[in-house]
């Protein structure tokens, strides 16, 4: 392992950390789910470094897509408020935003150009989805649809709680 690869994994490892830490001690759902949807994109990039691409674009797909719209929705639907949420147009928090993502745009363009060569003497692994579909469609259908029973049985016990109680 090199010492770009070194300082990447360095680098998700502690945004997850530093990401997990802030989703805990928060108040308010809405940053806290907004610190999780953090904490699913740097282990997505640890799932990239470590040759699982397919594991990386579920995570952010399932997770830090899905999951966490439906959670966000959920929250704004029971009407939690905005206590703690912070102004996010201050200089500072424009200015260290701008220095991450020019930081993590510098570490994809260097990753893409160091393994270019790479990709190219390879073997590259063919249908590597098709398992993964086969065994869920397959032996792992009811689980799959239970799951997304649950989500949706949360999602209306949600809106029955949020729901104002009208006085006769």
């Amino acid at each position: 392992m090199n010492g770009f690869y070194e300082f990447q994994f360095y680098l998700f490892s502690l945004l997850a950390i530093a990401s997990a830490l802030l989703f805990v001690t928060r108040k308010n759902p809405v940053p806290a789910a907004l610190w999780l949807v953090n904490v699913m994109f740097a282990l997505a990039g640890l799932y990239v470094m470590l040759d699982a691409p397919f594991v990386g674009a579920v995570q952010v797909l399932v997770y830090a897509g899905a999951i966490m719209v439906v959670f966000v929705f959920v929250v704004m639907l029971l009407n939690l408020g905005r206590d703690g949420v912070t102004d996010l147009r201050s200089l500072a928090s424009r200015l260290g935003a701008g220095i991450v993502g020019l930081a993590l745009l510098a570490t994809l363009l260097v990753t893409q150009r160091q393994r270019l060569p790479r990709l190219e003497s390879a073997p590259v692994a063919e249908n590597v989805v098709a398992p993964v579909a086969a065994s869920l469609f397959t032996e792992y259908l009811v689980a799959f649809e239970l799951t997304s029973i649950v989500l949706l049985v949360a999602v209306v016990g949600a809106v029955l709680l949020a729901k104002k109680r009208v006085q006769p």
